[in-house]
């Protein structure tokens, strides 16, 4: 027996991960990309019949990051995407997507977990750190997702969104992944098919060729 605290849950694969002192090699690229597809933004709350999947908005942020590289001339890495792509994995395994307002409320235990959690995907997919500048773009792809999502997948007019939530980057006019995938512009995909083309994109950026890892 051990004093240690432990914090277990089943992964779709049958596997199990410890939440408290995650493991690098505990789950496969498909039990994450169902986390991901299977863990909401914005509380649940939706416009449409499907809440919006943090592996949706995942894969709009890397859009978006992938965007303004090509205008810029200096397209990102496979390093660079991945960081993008797999900037919010810790909320598929906790299966929650928190918003920062209540973070900072829940404190330092909550912070840990997810601190812990990222480490140990960092470790994994051998992802890179921030810098400063490639923060920077970073948080303001994520804010204007944010911005777009909530007005256009929840249901916030765009005075709201400032006002309300203090975001203060633009809403986007028109949906970067329409133009990727098809279909409705802004309208959250089923689990299955966000966790389909999460994988898709993880699993292209982890190819042996790229000299990354994955499960």
């Amino acid at each position: 027996m051990t004093d240690s605290p432990r914090a277990w849950i089943r992964l779709p694969s049958g596997a199990a991960l410890d939440l408290i002192n995650p493991s690098p090699g505990a789950w496969t690229d498909e039990d994450l990309a169902l986390r991901l597809a299977r863990t909401y933004r914005w509380g649940g709350e939706s416009v449409w019949p499907w809440p919006l999947s943090v592996a949706q908005h995942s894969l709009l942020v890397l859009a978006l990051r992938h965007q303004w590289a090509e205008d810029a001339g200096q397209p990102l890495t496979t390093a660079a995407s991945l960081a993008e792509l797999l900037h919010d994995a810790e909320e598929g395994f906790l299966g929650f997507d928190c918003i920062s307002p209540l973070k900072r409320v829940l404190g330092e235990p909550f912070r840990i977990v997810g601190d812990r959690l990222m480490q140990a995907i960092a470790a994994r997919y051998r992802l890179p750190d921030w810098d400063a500048d490639t923060y920077a773009l970073h948080k303001r792809a994520d804010s204007i997702a944010a911005a777009s999502e909530a007005v256009f997948c929840t249901g916030w007019s765009a005075r709201e969104v400032r006002e309300v939530l203090g975001i203060t980057h633009p809403v986007l006019a028109s949906d970067p992944l329409q133009a990727r995938y098809g279909g409705t512009a802004w309208e959250p995909w089923p689990s299955d098919v966000a966790a389909r083309r999460f994988l898709d994109e993880l699993r292209r950026l982890t190819a042996p060729s790229d000299g990354m890892a994955g499960g």
